[in-house]
């Protein structure tokens, strides 16, 4: 897990932030303060604004809250401001297993709203069930919600909203993008959803796992061993890793391969 949140944790906070970015006040987010207050307020969620440029996060505590046995809280605070994108007091409540699922298709989803046109990046959100310790201790079912959102003209994410409320009991499967327009629903984590390597990188990367060396795909292929070279070499920065042993394993994580 940690590989994962490592991947994830570099694709969010080293997005080429430009100068406009650094130059947002912070009276430019007080529109997203207030909505996530908002989320908090009315449906009784414990909601998440991370600042990916500033690696902060504002926290505000619905009504779940109380079920989660967050402690320490005032519900409709102005929010509790942590020094990381990663909000630890809920992030450790969640089950191991689900939490790790949860980075895997956080990075799906991602590299998925990156492939939309930019008009669109901003009508789709990703959902999922978590199973989560309230404040007895056992694990009962939450549905979270993560919302990418870009306030500047650049092509980069700089805002992330994260909502937590109780689950509902017919939530479909196990990781979704919802298009808000047309509430067409979209499964993460299936192989045609994943959009982190091109067509060609992952015709390579599936060459690379059966243990071809490079000279056999490049032939496989039709093209050039250079080019093959290239692929590779984009391949292992993409996937931010060392070798290809590591690059087949993180596709095979993915659901690439």
């Amino acid at each position: 897990m940690k590989d994962i949140l490592n991947r994830l944790n570099g694709e969010l906070l080293e997005q080429p932030f430009t100068p406009h970015d650094e130059r947002l006040r912070t009276d430019d987010l007080t529109p997203y303060r207030d909505l996530a207050r908002h989320y908090a307020r009315l449906e009784g969620a414990v909601a998440v604004l991370s600042d990916l440029r500033a690696n902060t996060s504002l926290v505000y505590y619905g009504a779940c809250a109380r079920m989660l046995g967050l402690k320490g809280v005032r519900e409709g605070s102005d929010g509790e401001l942590l020094d990381s994108i990663w909000e630890r007091e809920i992030l450790d409540r969640i089950h191991p297993d689900d939490l790790h699922e949860k980075y895997l298709l956080e990075l799906c989803f991602f590299h998925f709203i990156r492939s939309r046109p930019r008009r669109l990046r901003g009508e789709y959100y990703f959902a999922n069930r978590l199973r989560m310790k309230d404040r007895t201790g056992r694990y009962v079912p939450v549905l979270h919600r993560l919302f990418y959102i870009a306030p500047s003209s650049e092509n980069v994410v700089r805002l992330a909203l994260c909502l937590y409320t109780p689950a509902l009991s017919d939530f479909p499967g196990r990781g979704v993008a919802v298009h808000t327009a047309t509430g067409e629903v979209q499964e993460l984590g299936e192989r045609r959803d994943v959009r982190i390597l091109s067509t060609r990188e992952r015709q390579v990367i599936e060459l690379m796992a059966r243990g071809m060396m490079s000279k056999h795909i490049a032939q496989a292929l039709s093209i050039s061993i250079h080019t093959v070279s290239r692929h590779r070499q984009d391949i292992l920065r993409k996937l931010r890793v060392g070798n290809s042993v590591e690059a087949c394993r993180v596709a095979r994580e993915l659901g690439i391969l």
